[in-house]
């Protein structure tokens, strides 16, 4: 079988690469170095099965063009698939397999980073002391215990960001799913409204997939009901949040402060090299002048653990092509209610 991987980047070389190309031969793995859209799904012609991560579109045009191509497997190196038309796949016999859990701690811990970033000014800090600038005035940040935190999504990732942060001592942890986890629960974790997070929580922490019906959930009207100076963070996805309507809140200081390492549209900038171009998305580089906002570019499932976990998942889904045989790790048009689960 032969298979075409595309947003290859380097990283990818450190495990994905030596495994696929162990499971199918060097000679059947093509490395295709741009993101998969239409104009670009006839590069995997010839091949059975192509390989995309999340900032590649899989919509109805890319799938028609993949199908022709003799294309009968999609195999996601990622968690979510809101990238992927998956009626539209089913109708034309392709199957989406998954990797339905790399490494949650990556994500959780980078969560947990990004949030001590923003609230103690770690960055600011940083490039002070880098300019021989001690001073530390205007650094000034508080305390996380005491304080009250929601979590927005408690699947793998989100209980995980929850345990994390049951070692600082906040005063409550609150939770919001709709699929209730009892691990949550017995970490203290207590079961509440989206009005109740919105309105009580000090910190929101984001670990949702994005949905029909989570898409912009963090947006204006939920702004307006959060506390002032509400620090929201988002290791998910980008769409969580409406980020023009988050621009208007820092800038009210009804957002306190803000840690991404998603974006909306980060698909024309993320994993590429921009520092000699200039941000033509408007919205993006007014959020990297704020003082209080940090925005890494989707690194958050970057460790060794997690690559080797995708390359492992992801030649595992490949084999049981190869078989025949069906996967558990396979997207359905009905998704079970695991499979939606961040």
């Amino acid at each position: 079988m032969r298979v075409a991987v595309y947003s290859f980047e380097r990283y990818d070389a450190t495990c994905l690469i030596p495994a696929l190309s162990e499971c199918v031969g060097k000679d059947n793995v093509k490395l295709v170095p741009v993101r998969l859209v239409a104009e670009t799904a006839e590069l995997a012609n010839g091949c059975e099965a192509v390989c995309i991560f999340v900032n590649d579109k899989a919509d109805a045009p890319c799938l028609e063009v993949l199908a022709r191509g003799g294309v009968k497997y999609l195999l996601l190196r990622s968690a979510g698939f809101n990238h992927v038309d998956l009626e539209v796949a089913a109708n034309l016999g392709i199957s989406v397999r998954r990797v339905p859990a790399y490494s949650p701690y990556a994500v959780a811990e980078m969560a947990i980073a990004l949030l001590l970033g923003v609230v103690r000014k770690i960055p600011k800090a940083y490039n002070r002391v880098r300019e021989h600038n001690f001073s530390i005035n205007g650094l000034e940040g508080f305390d996380i215990r005491g304080k009250t935190i929601g979590i927005v999504g408690t699947g793998k990732i989100g209980t995980i960001t929850a345990k994390i942060l049951a070692g600082f001592s906040p005063a409550r942890l609150l939770g919001y799913d709709v699929f209730q986890s009892d691990e949550a629960k017995a970490l203290g974790v207590e079961y509440c409204s989206m009005e109740e997070i919105l309105t009580q929580s000090d910190i929101i922490s984001l670990h949702l997939p994005l949905l029909p019906d989570t898409y912009h959930i963090i947006g204006r009207e939920n702004i307006a009901k959060m506390k002032k100076g509400v620090v929201i963070i988002n290791v998910s996805r980008g769409a969580l949040v409406d980020a023009v309507a988050l621009q208007e809140a820092l800038k009210s200081g009804q957002v306190g402060g803000l840690a991404m390492d998603v974006y909306e549209n980060e698909q024309s900038y993320f994993f590429k090299d921009c520092s000699d171009q200039v941000l033509t998305d408007d919205v993006l580089a007014n959020l990297l002048t704020f003082p209080n906002v940090i925005i890494t570019a989707h690194q958050a499932f970057l460790t060794r653990e997690a690559l080797e976990t995708i390359a492992s998942t992801t030649v595992h889904n490949l084999k049981d092509a190869i078989k025949g045989a069906p996967s558990p790790n396979e997207c359905k048009n009905k998704c079970p209610n695991e499979c939606k689960k961040k």
